[in-house]
């Protein structure tokens, strides 16, 4: 027997399929999927076992050193996703397998075979093997195949489970348990134990009643018996308890209760969506449905519902929301209708729980997975429907190998499993909504608010004018007025700034120095806590300078404004208000955002300021306020997509506002107030935003009418960076066809990051059927150079990002 394996090198020399000999010991044992220790050159790697074979065209084949996996960790599905997922993005097999792999089982596993039932239900050969212990590890077993034969039939009967230990990143979760060793008569707990024993008495009487057995938690058992140890370790020597370290699953939500709610009364606007999602679902059709609701339309209601009805079939579901948006009130939302059966995947879980929370997935002990981007490859072998909340998100993209977008590979899984995909969202992205305008998706519509409540209505004020004034502050009297009512009236004020740190960045005034990143070229931005200057896209970070470097004046100035400086001018301003500040600062430690959400909700604080991470997915009764202090931020970046993301980021944040009984208002800052995206965000009107931005597109050249694709070259030698990015421009001109639009080279927006000196070319395209042969070809033109000198050339199908 042969395997097919793919090693864990991203390289494209080696990014194909090498056969290793399967050893006779593990061929009961190996299936795809399944990752294995292969030896290549002097050393041993990682790989997939990607197919299994009888015969090979190799004359040498090596053997494979060591299985690591005691199932396989990607499904069929999974590995095939693979092979469509490295060509579609132009990245390496191993990337792509990478991606569906938790991080967390990529460290070397040490293995183990657990009892799962008493010694004596085992068969002899097994029960020498584990003696008196639960657990033994898998390098101590015996290799031959007549006992592996044996181990494989009672894994199947779930008698025995292999699982890992993770050597130095993980190590499993453990608890003392202890269990009664049988049902006791009471003539032989009055034999064993003395009348004056009660405490005695009372622990087993207590066990007794629960089923012989279980283990329970040593912890559990004090609590309840008002016992302590030593009858814990009394009741051990006299044979009538077990005692053992049982492992337990990380919970990330074990100290919440979430209370259990039940389905809601839909509107007929919401029945009228559910009924077709639920037909598809029922009929096994993998449809795309988009659903366009405006913000408060009652949107996760029927998630909620859909996903009853999929569970209802025996079938699983996923759900995406952004990071930024995976805020504690959507988690609560579903571990609260589907409790156990939801697992939770994102980045602030720590290694362990997402390692947890994956085992789960994989085991089938939860029904519902609801995560971040990634959480798109879950290993569900029976999914029913896939949810893509707030689906305009650039998160949703990933930026690094392999660039994939969620929603093509949730496309890609909904046909394979013949189950519907929805994406949700009150301002879709402009090629979604093309899409549903062609009938590629099916447009779904919620146009109201679900308990009839107006939209809030939008001020928008002309910073311009404030400043003609006299108002250096961050609010405009409008807004500060407004804040001061709220303060009166006892509600609650969201502000919302889309930038974090003290200032933008530091300059000198007297000769104009500004003070920039050594390894970037892009300003430094500060921070007030620590008092140092940080760059955001390499992390180096140095104290803030008093003295200007260039000309010794200490005429040091801040400019722009950063969350920490609107929360010291409130502070000022009005020193009642009780403030929350929320930003990737505040935010970083364990639980600090959802501590930050509860209080804000319990009403500890009148004021919540904060970035991105506010602007969606809260909901709070008393917000009747929202202000917006700098619109403009995303308005001028060089992306084609700035006006898109400002009325899609506004629509958002406004909607914060008024979702219960008291009206909203909404008070939008600008320079740029004449702006149509900001015009048509004051009216909360999606339609006629898409339709002139669809003009604006069509006039350039930009998606949904032209495809894109950004190719990134870096190298520490600006020269052999420029040199490199004409000669690909040059082949791509040589090669496509005459209608695609071969874009610079030019340099990057942000000339140079880490050290290296960054050019791009941008492709557009309609049609285009050589364009993955010939990036290719590219690629390996320039593979000795990638491999040997460390030059980058990153290749971005439908980029989100220019920068």
């Amino acid at each position: 027997m042969y395997a097919k394996v793919i090693v864990d090198i991203p390289a494209l020399s080696l990014d194909k399929a090498f056969d290793y000999k399967v050893p006779e010991n593990y061929q009961l044992f190996i299936q795809v999927g399944m990752r294995v220790l292969v030896p290549f050159g002097k050393r041993k790697i990682q790989g997939i076992v990607w197919q299994l074979t009888n015969e090979t065209d190799v004359e040498q084949v090596k053997t494979i050193a060591e299985l690591l996996d005691p199932y396989p960790v990607l499904t069929n599905e999974l590995l095939r996703l693979g092979e469509w997922l490295a060509k579609e993005t132009t990245c390496f097999l191993s990337s792509a397998y990478g991606a569906m792999i938790p991080s967390a089982i990529r460290a070397k596993p040490k293995k183990m075979i657990q009892r799962q039932v008493k010694k004596e239900q085992l068969p002899p050969v097994l029960q020498a093997v584990f003696a008196n212990k639960q657990s033994v590890l898998w390098k101590e077993l015996p290799k031959e195949a007549a006992f592996l034969s044996t181990l494989k039939q009672e894994i199947e009967r779930g008698h025995v489970v292999v699982d890992y230990v993770l050597k130095n990143k993980i190590e499993k979760k453990t608890i003392l348990c202890v269990r009664l060793v049988k049902t006791y008569t009471d003539e032989e707990i009055a034999k064993s134990i003395h009348p004056s024993a009660k405490k005695q008495r009372k622990m087993l009487e207590w066990l007794q009643e629960r089923s012989a057995e279980d283990w329970v938690p040593v912890k559990d058992v004090l609590a309840q018996t008002n016992t302590s140890m030593s009858v814990v370790h009394t009741l051990v020597e006299k044979g009538f308890l077990q005692k053992e370290k049982r492992e337990i699953y990380r919970d990330p939500y074990e100290h919440r209760n979430f209370e259990v709610t039940t389905a809601l009364s839909l509107t007929s606007d919401q029945a009228r969506v559910l009924t077709d999602i639920e037909k598809a679902i029922t009929e096994e059709k993998a449809r795309t449905y988009l659903l366009r609701g405006v913000t408060g339309s009652g949107k996760t209601e029927v998630y909620l519902q859909a996903i009853e009805h999929v569970l209802q079939k025996g079938k699983e579901a996923i759900v995406l929301v952004p990071e930024i948006s995976l805020t504690p009130q959507m988690v609560e939302r579903f571990k609260g209708r589907f409790g156990s059966l939801v697992a939770v995947l994102h980045s602030a879980l720590s290694q362990g729980e997402k390692y947890d929370e994956w085992r789960k997935i994989l085991k089938k002990e939860v029904k519902v997975v609801v995560g971040a981007r990634s959480a798109v490859f879950a290993p569900f072998e029976n999914i029913g429907l896939i949810v893509i909340d707030e689906e305009h998100e650039s998160s949703y993209k990933q930026e690094d190998h392999p660039r994939y977008h969620a929603r093509d590979v949730a496309i890609w899984r909904g046909k394979y499993h013949r189950a519907p995909v929805l994406l949700g969202s009150a301002t879709p992205s402009l090629e979604s909504y093309a899409r549903a305008m062609r009938n590629v998706y099916q447009l779904l519509e919620l146009p109201s608010r679900v308990n009839r409540l107006p939209l809030p209505h939008v001020d928008i004020i002309d910073m311009r004018q404030e400043l003609k004034k006299g108002n250096r502050t961050p609010f405009s009297e409008t807004l500060f007025q407004k804040m001061k009512e709220r303060l009166e009236k006892k509600e609650q004020t969201v502000l919302f700034l889309n930038r974090r740190g003290f200032s933008t960045f530091v300059m000198c005034r007297t000769c104009g120095y500004t003070a920039e990143c050594p390894h970037c070229e892009i300003t430094l931005t500060y921070h007030h806590t620590g008092r140092l200057l940080k760059c955001h896209y390499c992390g180096h970070e140095e104290p803030l300078i008093t003295t200007c470097p260039a000309c010794s004046s200490e005429q040091i100035r801040f400019f722009g404004t950063g969350t920490q400086k609107v929360e010291a001018e409130l502070t000022k301003l009005l020193p009642e208000a009780k403030v929350i500040r929320m930003d990737v600062d505040t935010t970083s430690k364990k639980g600090s955002h959802e501590k930050l959400l509860q209080a804000f909700g319990k009403k500890e604080a009148d004021i919540l300021l904060g970035t991105q991470m506010i602007a969606k997915g809260l909901d709070f009764p008393d917000i009747t306020l929202v202000g917006v202090l700098a619109a403009d931020t995303l308005l001028h970046l060089p992306d084609f997509r700035a006006a898109e993301r400002t009325f899609q980021l506004l629509t958002q944040v406004s909607g914060r506002a008024g979702r219960e009984k008291r009206p909203g208002e909404v008070v939008i800052q600008t320079y740029s107030p004449d702006h149509y995206s900001i015009q048509h965000a004051k009216s909360h009107d999606y339609i006629q935003f898409a339709q002139r931005e669809m003009y604006q597109r069509k006039e350039t050249g930009y998606p949904p009418y032209y495809y894109m694709t950004l190719i990134t070259v870096a190298h520490e030698d600006v020269m052999k960076t420029m040199k490199t990015a004409e000669n690909i421009a040059k082949f791509l001109r040589h090669q496509l066809s005459s209608e695609t639009k071969v874009l610079g080279p030019t340099v990057s927006p942000i000339a140079r990051i880490k050290d290296r000196y960054r050019y791009q070319c941008m492709i557009k395209y309609r049609n285009e059927p050589s364009l993955k042969q010939t990036l290719g070809k590219i690629l390996q033109h320039y593979q000795q150079e990638i491999e040997r000198e460390h030059l980058l050339i990153s290749i971005d199908n439908n980029p989100q990002m220019f920068m």
